[in-house]
């Protein structure tokens, strides 16, 4: 066996074993997704067996009518029929809350008064009826992502326990077969007090323990927004000295009139092949002549 013929068993075997480390990892973690999911569903099984067993409650109920008149066949029919009806009224249902979405979906195809749509052609002698449907479904909108509240370490937000809702009501009065503990015990609702009352922090916890470099920053900052200019001021008079000039571009030109309608680019008459200019002097469109008169009515429902 030559060289490379080792190579190449090599690099197979080392990529087989990459691939299988690689469908491991996957496998560990999507292992009994899909049977947890759709198969073996808790909510969808808890439902399944509430209908379940609603359905056999109406059939027994059914059965005992049809026992005392003796008409087992008709009200099984009877039966039949109703569930027919609710199936094809699920059915309608369903397809209209789907022609309502579809519709939202496509409702930028809605034809406008400048411009028809695809279901509006002009051509047609009777639009579309999805024509009509874009008209009365409302535009889909896109749910705005949930902001994440940040997380506050402040003395407001303190546990919920120590708040005034969270105090049990006094109002509520104990049963009256409930007998008191004997012993050097203190009143129920004294220990509650105790127990939940509000926090009550002193003047150095209150505070944040840099107060003073926000207090800085926000003075730093308002100084800031009143500030004309970002520069810093400059005392001194003489400062500007050992600065270049640099001219605007209207001061460094010279003065005269303004030559206007005389020239519009720059000319070199030397350069000239024959004694006039050359004439930008272009034939009209007829297209612009047109415009107008070749266009139909757009937007409109005949």
């Amino acid at each position: 066996m030559s060289s490379s013929g080792i190579y190449q068993v090599a690099y197979y075997t080392m990529m087989m074993n990459l691939y299988n480390a690689m469908a491991v990892r996957i496998q560990r973690r999507w292992r009994g997704y899909r049977v947890r999911k759709y198969l073996f569903n808790y909510y969808y099984l808890k439902e399944y067996l509430r209908v379940v067993s609603e359905t056999n409650d109406a059939i027994r109920c059914r059965r005992k009518k049809i026992a005392s008149h003796g008409n087992q066949r008709k009200a099984l029919e009877e039966f039949a029929e109703m569930k027919e009806r609710e199936e094809k009224k699920a059915n309608l249902e369903r397809e209209e809350k789907k022609r309502d979405y579809q519709a939202r979906k496509m409702h930028y195809l809605l034809s406008t008064k400048q411009i028809p749509g695809i279901y509006n052609s002009p051509f047609r002698k009777e639009p579309d009826p999805w024509e009509l449907q874009l008209q009365k479904a409302k535009p889909l909108t896109h749910q705005r992502p949930k902001v994440k509240q940040k997380y506050s370490t402040s003395l407001t937000d303190w546990l919920a326990c120590t708040s005034a809702r969270s105090f049990p009501r006094s109002e509520i009065l104990p049963p009256i077969n409930r007998k008191k503990c004997q012993g050097p015990f203190r009143d129920i609702t004294e220990v509650l007090e105790q127990r939940y009352k509000p926090l009550e922090p002193t003047l150095r916890v209150a505070e944040p323990i840099d107060e003073l470099k926000l207090a800085r920053e926000d003075l730093r900052r308002k100084e800031w927004l009143r500030n004309v200019n970002d520069n810093m001021f400059l005392p001194f008079s003489s400062y500007h000295k050992n600065e270049k000039y640099i001219p605007s571009m209207h001061l460094s030109s010279k003065y005269s009139p303004i030559s206007h309608k005389e020239q519009f680019r720059s000319e070199d008459p030397k350069k000239w092949i024959c004694d006039k200019d050359f004439q930008t002097v272009l034939p009209s469109f007829e297209l612009f002549s047109k415009y107008g008169k070749l266009y139909s009515k757009a937007g409109q429902i005949v």
